[in-house]
Protein backbone atom coordinates (compact mmCIF):
# COMPACT_ATOMS: atom_id res chain seq x y z
CA UNK A 1 0.00 0.00 0.00
CA UNK A 2 3.31 2.29 0.79
CA UNK A 3 4.34 1.83 -2.36
CA UNK A 4 1.25 2.58 -4.14
CA UNK A 5 0.72 5.51 -2.50
CA UNK A 6 3.61 6.67 -3.28
CA UNK A 7 3.90 6.48 -6.59
CA UNK A 8 0.57 7.86 -7.09
CA UNK A 9 1.37 10.95 -4.94
CA UNK A 10 4.05 11.95 -7.28
CA UNK A 11 1.80 11.49 -10.04
CA UNK A 12 -1.16 14.12 -8.01
CA UNK A 13 1.75 16.07 -7.19
CA UNK A 14 2.69 16.78 -10.71
CA UNK A 15 -0.83 17.66 -11.88
CA UNK A 16 -1.26 19.74 -8.62
CA UNK A 17 1.56 21.90 -10.10
CA UNK A 18 -0.63 23.99 -13.25
CA UNK A 19 -3.65 24.65 -10.23
CA UNK A 20 -1.42 25.62 -7.55
CA UNK A 21 0.77 28.27 -9.85
CA UNK A 22 -2.70 29.75 -10.90
CA UNK A 23 -4.52 30.14 -7.43
CA UNK A 24 -0.96 31.18 -5.85
CA UNK A 25 -0.61 34.07 -9.02
CA UNK A 26 -4.11 35.32 -8.52
CA UNK A 27 -5.12 34.51 -11.85
CA UNK A 28 -8.59 35.74 -12.41
CA UNK A 29 -10.71 34.36 -15.29
CA UNK A 30 -12.27 37.02 -17.53
CA UNK A 31 -14.09 35.94 -20.78
CA UNK A 32 -13.48 37.29 -24.26
CA UNK A 33 -10.18 34.55 -24.91
CA UNK A 34 -8.74 33.88 -28.44
CA UNK A 35 -11.83 31.98 -29.89
CA UNK A 36 -9.67 29.52 -32.12
CA UNK A 37 -7.57 28.27 -28.38
CA UNK A 38 -10.78 28.38 -26.66
CA UNK A 39 -12.69 26.37 -28.87
CA UNK A 40 -9.83 23.75 -28.83
CA UNK A 41 -9.83 23.76 -24.91
CA UNK A 42 -14.00 23.07 -25.48
CA UNK A 43 -13.12 19.96 -27.41
CA UNK A 44 -10.91 18.65 -24.66
CA UNK A 45 -13.55 19.20 -22.43
CA UNK A 46 -15.88 17.48 -24.24
CA UNK A 47 -13.83 14.27 -24.15
CA UNK A 48 -15.28 14.16 -20.30
CA UNK A 49 -18.93 15.42 -20.89
CA UNK A 50 -21.71 13.88 -21.30
CA UNK A 51 -22.37 11.40 -23.64
CA UNK A 52 -18.27 11.59 -24.85
CA UNK A 53 -17.33 11.11 -21.35
CA UNK A 54 -19.06 7.78 -21.69
CA UNK A 55 -16.95 7.08 -24.75
CA UNK A 56 -13.90 8.02 -23.00
CA UNK A 57 -14.44 6.05 -20.07
CA UNK A 58 -14.80 2.33 -22.40
CA UNK A 59 -12.11 3.22 -24.58
CA UNK A 60 -10.41 4.01 -21.60
CA UNK A 61 -11.22 0.68 -20.00
CA UNK A 62 -9.94 -1.12 -22.78
CA UNK A 63 -6.71 0.56 -23.35
CA UNK A 64 -5.98 -0.65 -19.29
CA UNK A 65 -7.17 -4.42 -19.91
CA UNK A 66 -4.93 -4.22 -22.92
CA UNK A 67 -2.23 -3.09 -21.23
CA UNK A 68 -2.39 -5.41 -17.84
CA UNK A 69 -3.54 -8.35 -20.03
CA UNK A 70 -4.99 -10.17 -17.29
CA UNK A 71 -6.70 -13.44 -17.45
CA UNK A 72 -10.21 -13.00 -18.28
CA UNK A 73 -12.37 -13.47 -14.89
CA UNK A 74 -9.12 -10.89 -13.43
CA UNK A 75 -9.82 -8.66 -16.54
CA UNK A 76 -13.63 -8.48 -15.60
CA UNK A 77 -12.58 -7.82 -12.01
CA UNK A 78 -10.26 -4.92 -13.35
CA UNK A 79 -12.94 -3.76 -15.57
CA UNK A 80 -15.68 -3.53 -12.53
CA UNK A 81 -12.98 -1.81 -10.25
CA UNK A 82 -12.26 0.80 -12.98
CA UNK A 83 -15.96 1.42 -13.11
CA UNK A 84 -16.46 1.47 -10.01
CA UNK A 85 -13.85 4.04 -8.65
CA UNK A 86 -15.04 6.52 -11.18
CA UNK A 87 -18.71 6.65 -10.60
CA UNK A 88 -17.61 6.99 -7.01
CA UNK A 89 -15.86 9.72 -7.71
CA UNK A 90 -19.13 11.47 -8.95
CA UNK A 91 -20.51 10.54 -6.58
CA UNK A 92 -18.44 11.65 -4.09
CA UNK A 93 -18.43 15.04 -6.43
CA UNK A 94 -21.97 15.68 -6.48
CA UNK A 95 -22.66 15.04 -2.84
CA UNK A 96 -19.81 17.75 -1.56
CA UNK A 97 -21.18 20.27 -4.21
CA UNK A 98 -24.34 19.87 -2.57
CA UNK A 99 -22.67 20.63 0.87
CA UNK A 100 -20.29 23.55 -0.15
CA UNK A 101 -22.55 25.20 -2.75
CA UNK A 102 -19.69 27.59 -4.53
CA UNK A 103 -20.87 29.35 -8.04
CA UNK A 104 -19.52 28.57 -11.14
CA UNK A 105 -16.90 31.94 -12.53
CA UNK A 106 -18.89 32.48 -14.93
CA UNK A 107 -22.45 32.81 -12.71
CA UNK A 108 -20.24 35.60 -10.56
CA UNK A 109 -19.19 36.87 -13.83
CA UNK A 110 -22.78 36.99 -15.07
CA UNK A 111 -23.88 38.95 -11.31
CA UNK A 112 -21.63 41.44 -12.08
CA UNK A 113 -22.00 42.21 -16.13
CA UNK A 114 -25.48 40.93 -16.63
CA UNK A 115 -26.92 41.68 -13.25
CA UNK A 116 -27.82 38.29 -12.45
CA UNK A 117 -27.45 37.99 -8.95
CA UNK A 118 -25.85 34.50 -8.25
CA UNK A 119 -28.10 33.53 -4.95
CA UNK A 120 -31.31 33.96 -6.79
CA UNK A 121 -29.75 32.11 -10.06
CA UNK A 122 -29.41 28.60 -8.35
CA UNK A 123 -32.40 29.13 -6.10
CA UNK A 124 -33.58 28.30 -10.13
CA UNK A 125 -34.39 24.83 -11.12
CA UNK A 126 -31.90 23.80 -13.57
CA UNK A 127 -33.62 24.35 -16.39
CA UNK A 128 -34.66 27.97 -15.90
CA UNK A 129 -31.11 28.49 -15.23
CA UNK A 130 -29.87 27.44 -18.79
CA UNK A 131 -33.09 29.56 -19.93
CA UNK A 132 -31.39 32.47 -17.76
CA UNK A 133 -28.11 31.94 -18.84
CA UNK A 134 -29.22 31.97 -22.77
CA UNK A 135 -31.32 35.22 -22.45
CA UNK A 136 -28.80 37.13 -20.86
CA UNK A 137 -25.70 36.34 -23.31
CA UNK A 138 -28.47 36.52 -26.42
CA UNK A 139 -26.57 39.39 -27.59
CA UNK A 140 -23.26 38.99 -26.26
CA UNK A 141 -21.26 38.85 -29.57
CA UNK A 142 -17.96 38.46 -27.13
CA UNK A 143 -19.62 34.85 -26.28
CA UNK A 144 -18.88 32.36 -28.78
CA UNK A 145 -21.92 30.16 -28.93
CA UNK A 146 -20.38 27.22 -27.86
CA UNK A 147 -19.44 28.59 -24.82
CA UNK A 148 -23.00 29.40 -23.93
CA UNK A 149 -24.26 26.58 -24.92
CA UNK A 150 -21.62 24.87 -22.39
CA UNK A 151 -22.86 27.15 -19.51
CA UNK A 152 -26.46 26.32 -20.44
CA UNK A 153 -25.53 22.58 -20.35
CA UNK A 154 -23.72 23.05 -17.17
CA UNK A 155 -25.32 25.17 -14.16
CA UNK A 156 -24.99 23.56 -11.66
CA UNK A 157 -21.99 24.21 -8.62
CA UNK A 158 -18.63 24.32 -8.87
CA UNK A 159 -16.77 22.23 -6.15
CA UNK A 160 -15.30 19.93 -7.11
CA UNK A 161 -14.59 19.68 -10.52
CA UNK A 162 -16.10 16.48 -11.80
CA UNK A 163 -14.19 16.87 -15.16
CA UNK A 164 -11.34 16.91 -13.04
CA UNK A 165 -11.95 14.45 -11.11
CA UNK A 166 -13.10 11.87 -14.20
CA UNK A 167 -9.12 12.84 -16.17
CA UNK A 168 -7.50 12.83 -12.71
CA UNK A 169 -8.17 9.02 -11.27
CA UNK A 170 -7.32 7.87 -15.10
CA UNK A 171 -4.29 9.40 -14.87
CA UNK A 172 -3.26 8.29 -11.61
CA UNK A 173 -4.90 5.14 -12.07
CA UNK A 174 -2.35 4.89 -15.25
CA UNK A 175 0.71 5.92 -12.61
CA UNK A 176 -0.98 3.28 -10.33
CA UNK A 177 -1.56 0.04 -12.51
CA UNK A 178 0.26 0.71 -15.69
CA UNK A 179 3.74 2.67 -14.77
CA UNK A 180 4.88 -0.92 -12.92
CA UNK A 181 4.39 -2.65 -16.23
CA UNK A 182 6.51 0.08 -18.23
CA UNK A 183 3.80 1.75 -19.69
CA UNK A 184 5.03 4.89 -19.91
CA UNK A 185 4.10 6.84 -23.16
CA UNK A 186 0.36 5.56 -21.52
CA UNK A 187 0.97 7.47 -18.03
CA UNK A 188 2.63 10.10 -19.70
CA UNK A 189 -0.36 10.94 -22.37
CA UNK A 190 -2.60 10.24 -19.53
CA UNK A 191 -1.08 12.77 -17.30
CA UNK A 192 -0.82 15.37 -20.10
CA UNK A 193 -4.81 14.56 -20.86
CA UNK A 194 -5.79 15.02 -17.24
CA UNK A 195 -3.86 18.33 -17.28
CA UNK A 196 -5.34 19.67 -20.35
CA UNK A 197 -8.47 18.74 -18.99
CA UNK A 198 -8.51 20.76 -16.10
CA UNK A 199 -6.96 23.62 -18.03
CA UNK A 200 -10.21 23.35 -20.16
CA UNK A 201 -11.86 24.11 -17.12
CA UNK A 202 -10.66 27.46 -16.29
CA UNK A 203 -10.24 28.64 -19.38
CA UNK A 204 -14.24 27.85 -19.94
CA UNK A 205 -15.14 29.91 -16.93
CA UNK A 206 -16.18 26.82 -15.53
CA UNK A 207 -14.22 26.24 -12.09
CA UNK A 208 -11.73 27.99 -10.03
CA UNK A 209 -8.37 26.52 -9.47
CA UNK A 210 -8.95 25.09 -5.67
CA UNK A 211 -11.93 23.28 -7.37
CA UNK A 212 -9.00 21.39 -9.29
CA UNK A 213 -7.05 20.77 -6.71
CA UNK A 214 -9.60 19.15 -4.36
CA UNK A 215 -11.22 16.99 -6.94
CA UNK A 216 -6.98 16.04 -7.83
CA UNK A 217 -6.53 14.95 -4.12
CA UNK A 218 -9.80 13.04 -3.86
CA UNK A 219 -8.89 11.18 -6.89
CA UNK A 220 -5.50 10.49 -5.72
CA UNK A 221 -7.83 9.02 -2.74
CA UNK A 222 -9.43 6.72 -4.76
CA UNK A 223 -6.79 5.70 -7.07
CA UNK A 224 -4.59 4.00 -3.94
CA UNK A 225 -7.88 2.32 -2.86
CA UNK A 226 -8.26 0.98 -6.76
CA UNK A 227 -4.89 0.21 -7.14
CA UNK A 228 -4.45 -1.69 -3.87
CA UNK A 229 -7.61 -3.53 -4.59
CA UNK A 230 -6.41 -4.47 -7.96
CA UNK A 231 -3.50 -6.02 -6.94
CA UNK A 232 -5.01 -8.24 -4.56
CA UNK A 233 -8.00 -9.38 -6.65
CA UNK A 234 -6.41 -9.75 -9.90
CA UNK A 235 -2.64 -10.31 -9.53
CA UNK A 236 0.81 -8.96 -9.25
CA UNK A 237 1.09 -5.64 -11.64
CA UNK A 238 4.57 -6.15 -11.93
CA UNK A 239 5.41 -8.10 -15.75
CA UNK A 240 5.57 -11.68 -16.01
CA UNK A 241 9.05 -12.98 -16.10
CA UNK A 242 10.19 -13.56 -19.87
CA UNK A 243 11.32 -17.42 -20.03
CA UNK A 244 15.41 -15.86 -20.61
CA UNK A 245 14.82 -13.91 -16.83
CA UNK A 246 13.72 -17.05 -15.69
CA UNK A 247 16.69 -19.38 -17.23
CA UNK A 248 19.39 -16.41 -15.62
CA UNK A 249 17.48 -16.80 -11.95
CA UNK A 250 18.17 -20.86 -12.14
CA UNK A 251 21.41 -20.43 -13.16
CA UNK A 252 22.52 -18.09 -10.26
CA UNK A 253 20.76 -20.59 -8.16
Amino acid sequence: MLAIARRTAIGAAILLVMPVAVWLSGWQWRPGHDSGWLRLLFWITETVTQPWGIITHVALCGGFLWCLRFRLRASAALFLILTATILLGQGVKSWVKEQVQEPRPYAVWLEKSQHVPVEAFYTLPRKARAERVGQQLSTRQDIPLFLRQHWQKETGYAFPSGHTMFAASWALLGVGLLWPRRRTLAVAVLMVWATAVMGSRLALGMHWPQDLIAATLISWLLAVAATWITQRLCGPLTPPETDEQKSAVGEKN
